[in-house]
Formats: structure tokens, sequence, C-alpha cells
């Protein structure tokens, strides 16, 4: 690692490090993608078709290529400064940081994916209280990534194995269930249902979707802290968040890494941001946009047009009775094991998420002096104090998996709305010139802006006309 070349303010300048191989790269856009396979592509969106057909899926088609944009900018700043965005916004008011902090409390606290997984876990083995599976499925949860030694690590591995499943079982869907008219219907409805919104979905299931879709809220924001642990850019100078119980603990950086602006370093910016993109295009975009098509197009041919679909996490087990109906018992047991296990590696994901955000935010303001307040300590602080609301939450009667999912992922497209128009600021201002936001991914992330705007400002205005 070089030396130092100046320091002022806790801002540190230092050459920006060589590209590590795209091979080496992969990693967060699968842990973002591993933690998104759940409500959405499992719940919410399948949900959506059972109720209003195939045309929503221009709607989240557009969901993921507005999230891709986002995402990319929440790297880009995190890449040249070795910083997290939400760092960077709590550098013009604190209180920025403590509102996306809360948001993500929020927005996590509910816990409607530990709980679906749990319900559809009842559905695999005959019976069980969900409540109580979820209770002790988050006590796990919590002590895996305590006994993690370095838990970026641990979180990754957990969320690439239940991608690989998730992949495996949607290849056995496509060979033995989806027909080629649903195949040729969903193409259809992609492209001549753009911008139309079937009869029967509300906005606030539709805010609730796109927050779901791929990653929403505050899960997008900790990319900074996944590409930070993986040593991407100036990240490679920040000490990791590890285990104050099975490793030892890092020292804490310094507040920012700025590099030179010479040939040298913007040659190899070029190099890390390509690849950066490329990963993420690939890791993330193609793997959300390939899951939520086909689970769609699964739920149709499989639902579509029933009348016993409720609103609830009953239809999944409707659904394995269909596929077992119309392949064989041993899919259903599949769709019902993946199913759960996608659900609560996500649950494991999002708790990882919280606490990335709320440590960093905090240590870094308030407890920068503390010996005994280390990131890492306050990351199990916040990860178990999550996991004691949520229980408490469960065990205090909120427990329709459906419902605590909607409140969640509403909350995310509002923090995803906020914290997009504060990223426009942060990467035109807050960084060099050579590599800062503009053309067509400015016009990008605008859109976005737009985007979450329309439909958070459509529910808003549909909930008081009901009043």
């Amino acid at each position: 690692m070089s030396r130092p070349l100046s320091q002022t303010n806790d801002v540190e300048t230092r050459d920006l490090p060589e590209p590590m191989s795209l091979r080496n790269m992969v990693g967060p856009g699968v842990v973002a993608v591993g933690i998104g396979l759940a409500a959405g592509e499992i719940i919410l969106w399948p949900y959506l078709t059972t109720i209003g057909g195939l045309g929503l899926l221009w709607l989240a088609i557009t969901t993921l290529l507005v999230q891709f944009v986002i995402n990319m900018e929440i790297e880009r700043y995190t890449l040249a400064t070795g910083q997290t965005a939400v760092a960077g916004f709590s550098s013009w008011w604190k209180g920025w940081g403590i509102i996306i902090c809360l948001a993500g409390a929020f927005q996590y606290v509910w816990p409607g994916w530990a709980t679906s997984g749990s319900t559809v876990f009842t559905y695999l083995v005959g019976g069980g209280d969900p409540v109580w599976i979820t209770v002790a499925t988050l006590v796990i949860i919590g002590v895996l990534l305590s006994a993690s030694k370095v838990i970026y690590k641990t979180v990754e591995r957990v969320e690439i194995v239940k991608v690989g499943l998730t992949l495996f079982f949607i290849a056995v869907v496509v060979v033995f269930v989806i027909s080629a008219s649903t195949w040729g219907e969903g193409a259809k409805a992609a492209v001549t249902g753009f911008g139309q919104i079937p009869e029967g979905v509300t906005f606030t299931l539709i805010l609730s979707a796109i927050g779901a879709a791929g990653a929403g809220g505050v899960h997008n924001l900790v990319l900074s802290n996944w590409i930070r642990d993986k040593r991407y850019g100036m990240g490679a100078h920040v000490p990791r968040l590890i285990s104050p119980i099975t490793g030892q603990e890092e020292a804490a950086g310094a507040a920012r890494y700025d590099f030179p602006q010479d040939e040298a370093n913007l040659g190899r910016w070029q190099v890390w941001w390509k690849r950066a993109n490329i990963e993420h295009a690939f890791a993330f975009l193609l793997v959300c946009f390939i899951t939520i098509t086909v689970m769609s197009l699964l739920a149709y041919d499989t639902l579509f047009g029933r009348d016993d679909v409720k609103n609830d996490p009953s239809f999944l087990r409707i659904e394995g009775e269909v596929l077992a109906a119309q392949v064989g018992g041993w899919l259903k047991l599949l769709f019902f094991a993946i199913a759960a296990v996608s659900l609560w590696a996500a649950a494991m994901g999002l708790l990882d998420v919280i606490g990335r955000v709320a440590s960093d935010f905090v240590r870094r303001n308030y407890l920068a002096g503390s010996a005994r307040w280390t990131e890492s300590r306050l990351y199990l602080a916040v990860v178990w104090g999550e996991i004691l609301l949520g229980s408490a939450i469960l065990l205090a009667g909120f427990t329709q998996p459906l419902g605590l999912l909607i409140v969640s992922t509403c909350a995310a497209s509002v923090v995803t709305l906020l914290y997009s128009i504060l990223l426009v600021r942060l990467n035109t201002r807050n960084l060099p010139e050579a590599i800062r936001l503009r053309g067509w991914r400015l016009v990008g992330l605008a859109l976005a802006i737009g985007f979450y705007g329309f439909f958070a400002i459509a529910m808003v205005v549909t909930q008081l006309q009901k009043l």
C-alpha cells in the first residue's frame, strides 16, 4: 500500500490501486442480486401477475434499468474516494445520514422476508408455527454474522449459493413448465403494454413492487460498503468490517481517500469504472431481469385467472400444488425449498445492510474516538437490535407476511427517491471534474428521480382520496 502523499481534515491522497481482474471483481453485484431475489421475484411481482396478468413486465424492466443507473453512481463515489455514499451525504449535513439510517431501520425491522420464508417452509414440511420458526431463524442469522471473521465473505458465499439454486430452479421451470405461448404473450405485453397499469393493481402495490425489484431503498446504498470490502478502487485503502468476536479488529482509516488526477491514475480509473459496470450489468441487472421475467411467467402460467388467489403468501402453496399436478411432486418440494432458502438468505443480507450503513455512519460521525465502540461492535449491536425488534413485532401479533413486505418495500421506494436526488449533487460537486457524473448518466439519474417521484406522489394522492 502506498504511503499517503498528503493529509488534510482526515482526507488522504493516495494512488488509485491497480485494477483487479474482472473475474476477481465478481461479488458485490451477486450479493445485491442475492438479497434482492426474494420478496420481489418470489412474492410481489408474481402476485401482481396473478391479478393483473403480464401487463406490468414493462415496469419491472424499467425499474431494473433505473436501478442500474442509480447503483453505478453509488459505486462511482466509493470507487473514487473509498467513502460510502451515506458518508458523502453526511459531509454536508449529518441529518441526511440520520434520516437514511432511520429509514433503513424502519424498512428492515419488519421481518417480512424471514416470515415469508418461514411460511413457505411450513408448506414444505407440512406444518409448524411461522412466528417461532422466524424468531429461531433470525437468531441463527445473528449468530452466523457474529461468528464471521470477515462478514462480507460470509454474506457473499451465502448469496452466491442462493443465486445458483435460484437459477437452477428457473432452468427447470423453463424446460418443464412455461409454455411457448406464454413466452409470446410476455414479449407482447412488455412492448404493447408499456405505460399502462392493469385494472385491479393499486399504486401502493406498484410502489411496493418497484421497491422490491432487484434491490431497493437502503439496500442499494450498501453497495458502497460491499465494494469497499471487496477492495474496489480507493476502497482498498479502507479497513474491512471484521467480527470483534472471531477476528482481529482493524484500526479505522481516513474518512476519505482521493487520488491524484494525473494520466496514470486516470488511466487506472477508466479500467476500474469499465469493469465495475460490466460486473454489475451481468451479476445484477441480467440476473434480476431473468428471474423477475421467468417467475412472473411461471405465476401467469399456473395462477392467472384463478379466483382462489388471496392477498397473502398462500398463493405460493397453490402454485406449488399446480406444479405438482403438471410435472410432479418433486417440483413442488423444490419450489418450496428454494423459496424458503431464498427468503431467509435475503433476511440475512438485509440485516447486514442496515448493520453496515448505521455502524459506518455512527462511528465516523459520533464515536470516531471511542476505543469501545468500534465499527464492528456497532454493527453487531444494530444487527441484534433489529433481530430483537423484529421478533417483538411478530410476537406482538403483526404476522401477515405480505403486509409486512408492502410496508418495507414502499419505504424502500421513498428512500430511493431521496438519495437519488442527493447523488446528483454528490457526484457532480464532490468529485474531481474528470470523473464526475455527466452526460447520459446524469440524464438517466434525473429520469430515475422522476420515475420514483411519480409513483410515490401517485400513491400519496390515492391514499388521500380514500380519506
